[in-house]
């Protein structure tokens, strides 16, 4: 089975592949998300792994965006617990870094530590990828925030390990694909949604959920774009929408909304 990922070999998203699938996934690299999304639509890829929020730096935004412009949904999910290391060319001292390259959401995500050592942090499309571009150019006096399988990867060092500013640092990916997974009993639902502009239609929607018992898990808001200063939300919830209490909910959704998409039904990550 390959499952595509965004970033190079020895990205958390690997990592996250490996440890949801163990062998039984061979990883397919690709350089941005829409990239992975492509990669399982056009048949490159059996499935896609993406990540959808961290514990510190909140929501990957792009991933909630794609997620509803695609055709794709959500199949599973992964927690992956980031441990973030300063890696470095063989050689290099602390005192001689002057940038330190690596994905935004890992530079937020160890910015405390960056500040205390009056580090420049630099942004980067990949982690791992942060790592094989200062080993190709062979910087002195760079580093990157990586993972330490990132290190081994590319044959670099580690200067320190756990950098990273909250050691609560987690990510939670979203398996994607076509299929549509059967209840588990211990599920998550997906959808986007767009309420009608007047008082109370958020509360009213959201109501559609709490009357009935559902326990609503996350809620998003992003810029309904082409609409300004309207939005479309995004929530996650406990069941699965075979479950007959989440069917009624989702059709009186239906009625009070403008337009709704169901994003996945999926097991929840143990």
């Amino acid at each position: 089975m390959r499952v595509a990922f965004q970033g190079e070999s020895g990205a958390y998203s690997e990592e996250a592949i490996i440890k949801h699938w163990d062998d039984q996934a061979e990883p397919v690299p690709k350089p941005y998300l829409p990239d992975v999304f492509n990669a399982v639509e056009k048949g490159e890829a059996d499935l896609g792994l993406v990540p959808v929020e961290n514990s510190i730096q909140g929501s990957i935004v792009r991933t909630f965006d794609l997620l509803n412009e695609r055709t794709l949904v959500a199949q599973g999910e992964t927690v992956l617990r980031i441990v973030h290391c300063l890696i470095v060319n063989p050689g290099v001292k602390a005192g001689d870094i002057k940038k330190v390259y690596s994905h935004p959401q890992a530079l937020g995500q160890s910015m405390e530590y960056l500040e205390k050592h009056g580090y420049e942090p630099v942004g980067a499309y990949d982690t791992a990828g942060s790592v094989k571009n200062i080993k190709d150019d062979e910087r002195k006096d760079a580093a990157a925030v990586a993972s330490s399988r990132a290190a081994q990867v590319y044959d670099m060092e580690i200067l320190e390990q756990g950098i990273e500013t909250h050691k609560e640092n987690y990510t939670r990916f979203l398996v994607i694909g076509r299929d549509k997974p059967r209840p588990t009993g211990s599920d998550k639902t997906s959808i986007a949604f767009v309420v009608k502009h007047e008082p109370g239609s958020l509360v009213k929607a959201l109501s559609t959920l709490s009357e009935r018992g559902i326990n609503l898990m996350k809620i998003e808001s992003r810029p309904l774009v082409g609409t300004p200063w309207e939005y479309i939300f995004f929530i996650d919830f406990e069941g699965h929408v075979k479950d007959k209490t989440i069917s009624e909910a989702l059709d009186e959704l239906n009625k009070q909304t403008n337009y709704i998409k169901h994003l996945g039904s999926y097991p929840r990550a143990k």
